[in-house]
Parts: C-alpha cells; sequence; structure tokens
C-alpha cells in the first residue's frame, strides 16, 4: 500500500526544510564566498611582502658596547700656534686646532667646549696636504680667543 494523498502533501514542507537546513550546514561548513582565480598580467613572480617583527635578542650579543674612539682628548690634538693663528686669535676672536681627521665639526665644536669651558659661534675646517685636518674656531663674543690661548699656555 503506497502513501496517501494528504500525507505526501504533508511530508513535501518536511522535505524543503530539510533541504533548508542540509544548505545552511553546507555553507557554515565551507562558507557563501565564491573563490576567484587571480588572473596573472606580468610573467614575473613578485613575492608578497609579509610582515617583518623586530628582532628580540634574549641576550646582548657583545658583552661590553663599543665605547667610541673619539673623544674630546682624540678629536682636539693640539691647538697651533703660528704667526697667522695669533693674528686670528687677536683680530677675529677665533682660535686654530689640529684635529683628528674623522672628526666633523659637530664633534669638534662638543670637544672644545669639554676642554676649555668656551662657546664656539662657527667653525672652519681643511684637511692640510700633510693629511692633518685644521680646525677654524671662532668663538662667541663673551669669550675672549686671548684669553683661553692664555689659560692653554702658547701665549
Amino acid at each position: 500500500m503506497g502513501p496517501k494523498a494528504a500525507d505526501k502533501k504533508a511530508a513535501a514542507p518536511k522535505k524543503a526544510a530539510v533541504n533548508k537546513a542540509a544548505a545552511a550546514k553546507k555553507a557554515a561548513l565551507k562558507g557563501t564566498q565564491k573563490t576567484v582565480k587571480k588572473v596573472r598580467t606580468s610573467t614575473t613572480f613578485r613575492r608578497p611582502k609579509t610582515l617583518r617583527l623586530p628582532r628580540v635578542p634574549k641576550y646582548p650579543r657583545r658583552s661590553v658596547p663599543k665605547v667610541s674612539p673619539l673623544d674630546q682628548y682624540t678629536v682636539v690634538r693640539y691647538p697651533l700656534n703660528t704667526e697667522s693663528a695669533m693674528k686670528l686669535i687677536e683680530d677675529n676672536n677665533t682660535l686654530v686646532f689640529i684635529c683628528d681627521v674623522r672628526a666633523n665639526k659637530r664633534q669638534i665644536r662638543d670637544a672644545v667646549k669639554k676642554l676649555y669651558d668656551v662657546d664656539s659661534q662657527r667653525i672652519n675646517t681643511l684637511v692640510r696636504p700633510d693629511g692633518t685636518k685644521k680646525a677654524y674656531v671662532r668663538l662667541s663674543p663673551d669669550a675672549d680667543a686671548l684669553d683661553i690661548a692664555n689659560k692653554i699656555g702658547f701665549i
């Protein structure tokens, strides 16, 4: 004996509900987004840039930090006391020093400040033909180059 017509009508909504539930399960598991294959327009493959985290070392790789070889005593070697340097001291309020070749103007300014406690207004440098660096240190108007030269002891 087959199912009656009334039973068929009742089975149709139940079958639709089962199909809907199966579709919802499939959507939940696989997702509803469709995957689109990327079209490559270039023949060269460029590796994508990924996240690069900074290093977090467990211990320092060197036991003692490097000390800069250019301290104030290395930067300024000695003052120059030639006739032209004396003239600059008297006329332009400028001291002349022989410095380390690797030193830059900022390092020379800091070294002169630490050694002689004077502020410099301007520093000009040149490398002489014998390979040493000469620095013309123009002092600020409140400092007198003649007094500093006396304090250094070459006048």
